[in-house]
């Protein structure tokens, strides 16, 4: 009687237990073997990637990160809703953790999902400061399965954070290894004739520009869950059981397209949030972005998980097998994309007959960075017959005088939407009509499109926004500077936002590279269309040429990061600090605060 009376009292407590958790971590310079080579690095508790963490929604948890280094760091809890100051960026949130301290984050858990961690502080993220989160729900999926696995995909270099930096400033094709060859020129010769061929090559040359400038990086060992392809990571399952696939890209650079030849995938998750559900053949999965996807493999064989790099430059490969030391075939590489004047916003083949009238000259382009190569001396020389498409007739007004130093930066207000793309392009409306970085499924079958995601519940009530904020995407891709509105973080005012409010983003991409932006401590609703069923998501990939709209509701006070997730660009310049006034006098205090300490973000 009494035994049973104490265990019916532990069972009660049972649950109060779980929801205090106390973790920790160790910062530490690691040893990261890719099969390729072998690299100094920066994991947690003495690996990279670091550990899963699992919480459980409801939980308030204590992580203890102890810096073993010798300069500072800080984690980022990424996509997770906390308190500003448990954020983690160095002078914004707080100071960071100096070398030898413990620094202690509190917060309570109050979502489920995939997520994942990182560093904040410098290049250790791609340097291997990062790991995963898995939070458990407190009552039942909307989906079944029988097994689960992180997928945790990244681009280790052999190069460090800091001299890759140094490189890219240098030469920002450093890392370039997919240029146009011989070969491309004389097969585009017999496609579109030579005229039209040595035309295109002049305007991007002109430009500054090239074709293969789809990813800033390359030349890496695509890794997933630490392992090269070579390494071979391998997940076991039981012919017929449901497999969750928790994919993660923590990717300093690259995008990922991820397929299993021979298994459809089911997706019922976007960046931790539930979706309904969606069969597709593969996914492009941004970086920063969570994708968590359904299999049901039947049969008693080996299937590959082959995630190819958006360039084609690299891929990253694993194994489901009903057993360790399976293999299936690993896919070729496809083609490598190309860019085309449609990801430039639409340069040639836009009609500028709407454009009567706009005098470039009256733009300011001073202190602003435009896109790659538009800043140079060379459009003078320009040879506009080469822009094949482009309706030069309703150009007599327009003044010319400062394209010598034009900046696209410098177009505020331009809408991409009304601008006339050249014909039979894009099927996804996430991407430029034309646009040579249109995803294809490799098998033939459906390639998963924002367009797809909607919410699996609304987690917001439908309302108008109370205002819209414009971010254009700037840059200049010869001198290697990104930047927000023509402005550098370090140059540039926070964005301030009033607690309760609810803002509409409106980012417009004006450079040819693909940005995931991404806002700290908030939900970015990204609009497809779709309502109060619009995805629910941390971070929004904007493709080049682009106009996309998120929203998202005021409801944490404090001080937050919003940048782009492509770590040098990020480094870069395309970054700005958010501040949220009002709401909780205590959040505000605290604020106001961390302003005072000041620091490096």
């Amino acid at each position: 009687m009494n035994t049973t009376f104490l265990a019916g009292i532990a069972a009660l407590l049972l649950p109060v237990i779980g929801l205090a958790g106390e973790y920790s971590l160790t910062v530490d310079r690691v040893k990261i073997d890719t099969g390729d080579f072998v690299k100094t690095g920066i994991g947690y508790n003495g690996k990279s990637p670091g550990p899963v963490l699992r919480f459980r929604e409801g939980e308030e948890v204590s992580i203890n990160v102890t810096n073993n280094l010798d300069e500072m760091t800080s984690i980022h809890w990424h996509g997770l809703i906390l308190p500003f100051d448990q954020d983690g960026v160095p002078g914004i949130s707080f100071p960071g953790i100096k070398p030898g301290e413990t620094f202690t984050y509190q917060f309570p858990i109050q979502q489920t999902g995939t997520y994942w961690f990182h560093s904040h502080s410098g290049f250790q993220e791609p340097d291997g400061a990062y790991g995963a989160i898995v939070i458990e729900p407190e009552g039942r999926e909307p989906f079944r399965y029988d097994r689960e696995y992180v997928v945790q995909l990244t681009d280790k270099h052999p190069h460090s954070g800091d001299r890759i930096m140094r490189n890219l400033k240098m030469i920002p094709d450093y890392y370039n290894r997919k240029q146009q060859t011989v070969g491309e020129f004389f097969s585009d010769v017999s496609e579109n004739g030579l005229m039209n061929t040595v035309r295109d090559r002049m305007a991007w040359g002109n430009m500054r520009m090239m074709k293969a400038d789809v990813e800033d990086l390359q030349g890496f060992t695509g890794l997933i869950n630490g392992k090269g392809p070579e390494q071979n990571w391998t997940g076991l399952f039981e012919p017929g059981e449901r497999i969750r696939l928790r994919f993660i890209n923590s990717s300093a650079m690259t995008y990922f397209d991820v397929r299993i030849p021979g298994l459809d995938m089911t997706v019922v998750q976007a960046d931790g949030n539930n979706v309904q559900p969606v069969n597709v053949a593969e996914f492009r999965i941004g970086v920063a972005e969570t994708y968590d996807v359904i299999v049901r493999p039947r049969e008693a064989q080996a299937y590959t998980i082959f995630a190819e790099s958006m360039g084609r430059s690299g891929y990253a490969r694993a194994t489901l097998a009903p057993e360790e030391g399976m293999e299936a075939a690993v896919p070729q590489l496809r083609e490598p994309a190309r860019l085309t004047m449609a990801d430039m916003g639409g340069m040639p083949g836009m009609d500028h007959g709407s454009m009567a009238g706009m005098d470039h000259g009256s733009m300011d382009m001073s202190g602003t960075d435009g896109m790659s190569g538009m800043g140079d001396p060379s459009m003078k020389g320009m040879d506009h017959s080469g822009m094949a498409g482009m309706d030069h007739s309703n150009m007599q007004e327009m003044d010319h005088s400062g394209m010598q130093e034009m900046d696209h930066s410098g177009m505020a207000g331009m809408d991409h939407d009304s601008m006339e793309m050249p014909k039979g392009g894009a099927s996804d409306p996430f991407y430029a009509k034309g646009s040579g970085l249109v995803p294809v499924a490799a098998n033939g079958g459906k390639f998963l499109s924002y367009a797809d995601l909607k919410a699996q519940n609304p987690l917001y009530e439908d309302r108008e926004p109370t205002r819209e904020i414009e971010l254009r995407l700037t840059g200049n891709m010869e001198r290697y500077i990104w930047s927000i509105n023509g402005v550098k973080y370090e140059d540039a005012d926070p964005i301030r936002l009033q607690y309760g409010e609810r803002v509409r983003f409106k980012f417009v991409n004006e450079t040819m590279m693909t940005h995931p932006m991404h806002l700290h401590g908030m939900w970015s609703i990204l609009e497809v269309g779709a309502g109060q069923w619009n995805p629910i998501k941390h971070t929004v990939s904007v493709q080049p040429g682009t106009t996309v709209y998120m929203e998202t509701e005021v409801d944490e006070p404090g001080q937050w990061a919003f940048h782009c997730h492509l770590s040098y660009h990020a480094a870069a310049g395309m970054f700005r600090k958010v501040i949220v006034e009002g709401g909780p006098e205590s959040a505000q205090a605290k604020a106001d605060a961390t302003t005072e300490e000041g620091g490096d973000a």
